[in-house]
């Protein structure tokens, strides 16, 4: 394998709070799957804590990590987004948004001490107990006749493979999930029975 087929993420919504010299700081971290997903979240906390001063955020997506990214909103740059996206790096999360509203309570924290409240915030909704480790899925769809019946099934049936949804008649499609280390393998026992089609539709 060139690559690790499982994750790190957060089983639920968390919140944390952080107080410095007035201001307030509310970090709420969430399980995201993709950048809708993040902009609807966006929305609803600006929406909500329409009265804040800065709403900054941080985000990593995707079972290879790949897609992220920082906004400080307004606050020096450096000292908001970049200190909420270190705490997603270190503790290999992924698939998580961040977003720290700040309440400005009238004194100015300078750059160490916003790294330091952004920093706090996030540490404080990123609670350990809330890790979780997920397996990278494949989801692929299989067409067939009936009469190939008994031998999708005899595969379908294995701990391995997760059937997702199905349609038996005169033609028959299964999607089913399969985690990516064994993809290669299922792949190619579905391949040799006759008149059957399989086709790759996402990852998970």
């Amino acid at each position: 394998m060139l690559f690790e087929d499982t994750y790190r993420t957060i089983s639920k919504p968390s919140e944390g709070i952080y107080k410095d010299k007035g201001s307030k700081f509310i970090a709420l971290a969430y399980p995201v799957r993709d950048e809708v997903k993040v902009k609807v979240k966006l929305e609803e906390v600006k929406k909500k804590y329409h009265d804040a001063r800065h709403h900054c955020y941080a985000y990593r997506l995707g079972f290879d990590k790949l897609t992220y990214r920082v906004n400080d909103d307004g606050e020096p740059s450096g000292t908001a987004g970049k200190p909420i996206f270190g705490q997603l790096l270190s503790n290999d999360l992924t698939n998580v948004l961040v977003i720290v509203i700040r309440y400005f309570g009238g004194t100015k924290l300078g750059i160490s001490g916003l790294i330091k409240a952004y920093k706090s915030a996030t540490i404080e909704a990123l609670k350990e107990e809330l890790f979780i480790t997920k397996k990278v899925l494949d989801v692929y769809e299989a067409n067939f006749d009936y009469d190939q019946m008994n031998e999708v099934m005899k595969i379908l049936k294995e701990d391995i493979i997760n059937q997702l949804d199905q349609c038996f008649d005169l033609k028959c499609m299964v999607k089913f999930s399969v985690r990516k280390k064994y993809t290669n393998d299922v792949y190619d026992r579905f391949r040799k029975i006759k008149n059957l089609s399989i086709k790759y539709l996402h990852t998970i």
